[in-house]
């Protein structure tokens, strides 16, 4: 069994658990109260090189990353160092997240955030919704044709913006022909084993369609790194690990995304 496949098991049993405590109904309540969504994919598509930038508490390969920093800490630092939106990931099993991260950073901040887990069940979306999510993201490895189809309709329906993320050029290919999704994710990382190529994402670009939103996902750590991507017509970089672990994390996504101190 691979990485991604103990993930997804582990990801079926969880949810199981949280719906038999909170069912869909009890969430699907909660939708009529939801404050006005932030544009997330039109954050994406600014001047240069948008960075969203990821809130990270462990991975697999990694381990734990910056323990003892509190979520308002980064969360923070992020905002003031110039992120356009935020990553937060919620997996808890493998990398430490919860949903209360969500919860939280939703209190902290108005920028757009994406809902980082492996989204396998409706039930997952409604729990974005009512946390306060923007975006959610959707990973084609996860899911068969019927699941992709259905939860990228279920997401739009439900005012998500949604991140497809792809690894191949199978898997894009089937990104486009099953759901023709605005914004694609082109993951550096193989989730098999969890090592990082950042030639895949321009391996891959030439094959996405104009006018899609492309965001470079792992594997970077320097403003020259986005100075290229932005030069091959990238629109976005989902960054963690580099800023996570920076002594000064608001200085440190300063420096990838230029924006000066306030």
């Amino acid at each position: 069994m691979s990485v991604l496949d103990r993930i997804i098991a582990d990801t079926r049993e969880l949810t199981a658990q949280r719906r038999a405590a909170v069912p869909d109904a009890a969430l699907e309540a909660q939708l009529s109260t939801r404050t006005a969504s932030r544009p997330f994919a039109e954050a994406l598509v600014g001047e240069g090189v948008s960075v969203i930038a990821e809130h990270k508490r462990r991975s697999p390969s990694a381990g734990a990353i910056r323990e003892g920093a509190s979520l308002a800490e980064i969360v923070t630092a992020y905002e003031q160092g110039g992120a356009a939106a935020l990553s937060i990931i919620t997996e808890p099993q493998h990398f430490g997240g919860s949903i209360d991260d969500l919860r939280a950073a939703r209190q902290l901040t108005s920028l757009p955030l994406l809902r980082k887990d492996f989204v396998i069940d409706r039930y997952q979306l409604l729990e974005a919704v009512t946390a306060g999510a923007d975006a959610v993201l959707l990973i084609v490895a996860a899911l068969d044709e019927r699941a992709l189809t259905r939860l990228y309709a279920d997401a739009r329906a439900l005012d998500l913006d949604v991140l497809v993320e792809v690894h191949d050029e199978a898997e894009l290919a089937r990104a486009l022909l099953e759901i023709d999704p605005d914004i694609i994710g082109i993951n550096n990382r193989d989730l098999s084993d969890f090592s990082v190529d950042i030639q895949r994402t321009y391996e891959l670009l030439s094959d996405v369609p104009a006018g899609k939103t492309v965001v470079a996902e792992s594997g970077y750590s320097s403003r020259e790194q986005l100075d290229e991507l932005e030069r091959v017509g990238v629109d976005a970089v989902l960054i963690g690990e580099t800023v996570m672990r920076a002594e000064d994390p608001e200085s440190a996504l300063r420096a990838l995304t230029g924006s000066a101190a306030t």
